[in-house]
């Protein structure tokens, strides 16, 4: 296992990627609050570049890289998220990417990868190992693989999530009681309960995973990592799929997580819909599923301040579409 990223390395991200990301709102004062009782912020990755926290990541293990690694490129693994992220900062910094995506990735992500000037090499999730895929074209190009969520680097730029809420919090005056996260491997959670940890250690985080993939929760509940088995059944949450926890994230997020929530895929169309219709935001299903849990009552969140991280934004039309024909 690689070195674990601490505040220090947050704080640096949180340099290196001023300017390049976009520090994004905290909305307050919406009709969540009176629907669950408690004060809910939302995070709204979904308007930082790209539409999603991966950005973020993204740029502070690129902006990194010496001319020589520039020049050999990088090579990324995702369905769809973090393949826009390193597709776009690296476009930014006029390094040659190549993303392996699963060909069951939603449509736009993958033409979003494209068109930022990305190779995209596609798979089968079933039956291909996405690592195995990457490191290999890595080896044979000489270039550096960069990790959706078990890399120090990528874990402090997503730690700025947790600085921006803490500080955006404050400067309203308002003292936080929770953050809930949505979670696959786990770098976005690990990066704010590295930031939390320095910053405000009362504040309780929780993951929020869909229910067919909720391998946080049953890893923190057993003491050891534990996957998804390749024949659990399908998900809308397509940016929430990852195999099991990162080795590294895990070890970050275990001693200080307060728990691990999980929603049904029915339930995260739910959210969408509220999104769409009461909130006027863009969700994606992944990007969802923490606000799904504060709304079905999977955290209590009566007469608390809960900051809840809306993640990602890219959906196909069609799925838009279906999910607002929903009753």
């Amino acid at each position: 296992m690689t070195r674990i990223p601490d505040y220090d390395d947050v704080k640096a991200a949180a340099k290196r990627i001023a300017g390049h990301a976009r520090r994004t709102p905290l909305l307050a004062d919406t009709p969540l609050d009176r629907l669950t009782g408690g004060r809910i912020l939302l995070k709204l990755e979904t308007l930082q570049h790209t539409g999603s926290f991966k950005f973020r990541g993204a740029w502070n293990r690129l902006a990194q890289l010496d001319d020589h690694a520039r020049a050999a490129g990088v090579v990324a693994f995702s369905s769809g998220n973090h393949a826009q992220g390193v597709a776009e900062a690296a476009r930014r910094l006029g390094i040659r990417a190549t993303i392996v995506m699963p060909s069951d990735a939603p449509r736009v992500k993958m033409q979003n990868t494209r068109d930022m000037g990305a190779e995209v090499v596609e798979y089968d999730r079933v039956h291909e190992s996405r690592e195995q895929i990457a490191t290999r074209i890595a080896e044979e190009r000489g270039a550096t693989l960069v990790p959706s969520f078990d890399d120090p680097e990528v874990i402090a730029g997503q730690g700025t999530v947790g600085l921006e809420i803490a500080e955006q919090a404050a400067d309203v005056g308002l003292t936080l009681d929770d953050i809930v996260v949505c979670c696959s491997g786990g770098g976005l959670t690990a990066g704010i309960v590295i930031a939390m940890k320095h910053l405000a250690p009362h504040v309780a985080i929780w993951t929020a995973e869909p229910e067919a993939y909720d391998d946080h929760r049953r890893s923190l509940a057993s003491g050891r990592r534990q996957r998804n088995e390749p024949g659990a059944p399908a998900s809308i949450c397509d940016a929430l799929l990852a195999p099991m926890p990162g080795e590294l994230t895990f070890a970050i997020n275990q001693p200080l997580l307060r728990g691990c929530l999980a929603v049904s895929d029915d339930e995260v169309r739910g959210a969408m819909a509220f999104a769409a219709r009461t909130l006027k935001l863009v969700v994606e299903p992944g990007g969802a599923v923490a606000l799904a849990c504060v709304m079905t009552g999977k955290l209590d969140v009566r007469g608390r301040t809960v900051a809840v991280t809306v993640s990602g934004g890219n959906l196909d039309d069609a799925q838009f579409a279906e999910i607002l024909a929903r009753p």
